[in-house]
């Protein structure tokens, strides 16, 4: 595993991002472990959020794109901090666009969009935190496609919780490569957490120790992908 997918998922369980017990989601599954990237708050956290995920996406799919979109709202701040470090690893300026939930009708900036504006031609990076279901690229992919006539290239989240989604077999990121016709990845994987963080001492203690890691196991004998 690369080092920089270690030190994120180090900088999760830090973060108090990446938490194990019992959660009941909004799907209404009981899971043993959540995620909720709105716990990065400070300036040190988002600037190394945006490092990891400009190495995931140059990884994943090079430096041939121009636009990082985040649909509103997590996927606002996501884009701008991927964007400055893309600049900063990279040397590469990438513009980051976003969409209201609610249109403009004033300004300079009117309009269904924040930040740059798409313009033909455009290849474009989706940004988002987590896909369980895919619903928010329902909304968001025939926005952008809508907009101008831009490729995307791919979608890039944090975690891939590797469970169904909707269809029932596939895990979400999958379904939304099928459904939409383009590559998606995450910086890691669930199972990449788990193999990473069983019986490790990760902020002073073990995370996911032999019951959560049963715990971990049965959900994906539930849930799990095929």
């Amino acid at each position: 595993m690369e080092a920089y997918k270690q030190e994120f998922i180090e900088f999760m369980v830090e973060s108090d991002v990446l938490k194990f017990g019992e959660f009941t989601l909004k799907s209404g599954r009981k899971s043993p472990f959540f995620m909720n990237a709105g716990a990065y708050v400070t300036g040190s956290q988002l600037k190394k959020l945006g490092e990891y995920y400009a190495k995931a996406i140059h990884d994943k799919y090079g430096m041939d794109f121009d636009v990082l979109f985040g649909p509103a709202y997590k996927g606002i701040p996501l884009a701008v901090v991927t964007a400055m470090a893309f600049s900063e690893l990279y040397g590469k300026e990438v513009r980051y666009c976003s969409d209201r939930k609610e249109e403009k009708d004033h300004g300079a900036d009117k309009g269904s969009f924040l930040g740059s504006k798409l313009k033909d031609g455009d290849r474009v990076i989706m940004i988002e935190d987590v896909t369980t279901s895919g619903k928010s690229m329902e909304e968001t992919v025939p926005k952008v496609r809508g907009a101008a006539d831009v490729e995307i290239k791919g979608l890039m989240v944090s975690l891939n919780r590797m469970e169904v989604g909707k269809g029932g077999e596939k895990c979400a990121l999958d379904e939304v490569k099928d459904l939409y016709g383009f590559e998606t990845g995450a910086i890691v994987s669930m199972a990449e957490v788990v193999e990473y963080l069983y019986n490790r001492e990760c902020n002073g203690k073990i995370v996911i120790d032999d019951s959560v890691k049963a715990a971990i196991d049965a959900y994906y004998e539930q849930y799990g992908a095929k």
